[in-house]
């Protein structure tokens, strides 16, 4: 398995694939061509020359050789991904349909398309259509049962605490990241590392290992290895994966310690306040309060609390101190240690951290 570990390889997607073993890899991201079908050189108004898409690799014969090919790829990759991988896929209105087609046919279950809106867009220069702003991508598990992967906190703090939503406003590849040589772009349609960072940060965790089948100038590679993540790239064409070897090798990964993100409610353990009475952390006849010391409740034998004529659990009885529907009582009741209000919470953090250390003891032993 080390094999696939932080390495890069020149040669067909294809073949390459059909040697690597099941279920090795947590995340898929594919650049696939996007068969532009450009029949004709484009020009701005003043006649010159648009470095548009219309390389060797992006031309097929006909649609239908097109969907074999993607249905090859996809298929394959969807046998190397883990039983709770996801696959990432990105086009524009010339193939994405198409490949969703695909996607769904082979057992994929799609969980989010996402637009990414370009900040700053190629114009169309001709008038004839609306300008091409954006590209789509497909967020897809392997199955529908697949327990994928999807860091919700560290991309909500990634938005000033607000849900991301699915349309992203991000800026093409341009100024010092867009790689040229000789004043020209070496690859026509580079990725703004951005893009993979929003990415790699929503859907795999530290030391997840990513693979990238059309790997291109290495961005996704560039982008794992600088947030932790393990890579396995592919790239056909000898220039881009010369290039993308020289990305890699320029590549700091960020330290260690800075690479922690926000942990997912849904992955902290539920512990009932109950629990708590069970255990002897706190007693039956023990006050709680509120944080200024006005509401003063009894925790009976059962885990519920009693405020006068409530009753109920510490959410129910909070929120209807405080006319609310629901409330966290976890924080809001408090309990008294020298003079100072603690939240209930700290008693069950502490919880908590016990059950960890003693799993931690038990795997020792």
């Amino acid at each position: 398995m080390s094999k696939y570990f932080n390495k890069i390889d020149n040669g067909d997607a294809l073949k390459i694939l059909k040697k690597i073993p099941d279920k090795t890899f947590n995340l898929v991201f594919a650049d696939p061509p996007y068969n532009l079908q450009i029949g004709k050189k484009l020009r701005r108004p003043d006649n010159s020359k648009v470095n548009g898409v219309n390389d060797r690799w992006d031309c097929f014969k006909s649609f239908e050789d097109y969907d074999n090919f993607c249905k090859k790829w996809l298929k394959e990759c969807k046998r190397v991904l883990k039983d709770n991988g996801a696959l990432w896929v990105i086009g524009s209105y010339h193939n994405i349909f198409r490949l969703g087609y695909h996607i769904q046919n082979l057992g994929y279950w799609i969980l989010n398309d996402v637009i990414w809106k370009k900040n700053n867009p190629m114009p169309n220069f001709r008038g004839t259509r609306f300008t091409n702003a954006h590209e789509t991508l497909i967020w897809a598990s392997k199955n529908k049962n697949s327990k994928y992967t999807f860091n919700y906190q560290s991309l909500k703090c990634l938005n000033d605490d607000l849900q991301m939503r699915s349309d992203w406003n991000l800026p093409i590849c341009n100024g010092s990241e867009r790689i040229k040589k000789n004043g020209k772009k070496i690859h026509s349609t580079q990725k703004p590392e951005a893009l993979l960072h929003r990415i790699l940060l929503a859907s795999t965790n530290k030391n997840d290992l990513v693979f990238d089948p059309f790997l291109g100038t290495g961005t996704t590679a560039v982008v794992a290895k600088k947030i932790g993540r393990n890579y396995f790239g592919i790239e056909k064409e000898k220039k881009y994966f010369k290039t993308a070897k020289q990305r890699l090798e320029k590549t700091a990964k960020i330290e260690d310690h800075y690479l922690d993100t926000i942990k997912n409610n849904k992955s902290k353990p539920r512990i009932p306040f109950g629990s708590l009475v069970e255990l002897g952390i706190v007693k039956p006849g023990m006050s709680v309060f509120d944080q200024k010391k006005k509401v003063n409740a009894k925790i009976m034998v059962d885990g519920s609390i009693k405020y006068q004529n409530s009753e109920g659990s510490i959410h129910k009885v909070a929120a209807k101190i405080i006319g609310a529907e629901s409330c966290n009582g976890w924080t809001y009741w408090h309990y008294k240690i020298g003079g100072n209000m603690i939240p209930i919470d700290n008693l069950r953090q502490r919880l908590i951290s016990q059950n960890v250390n003693s799993s931690k003891n038990q795997r020792v032993l």
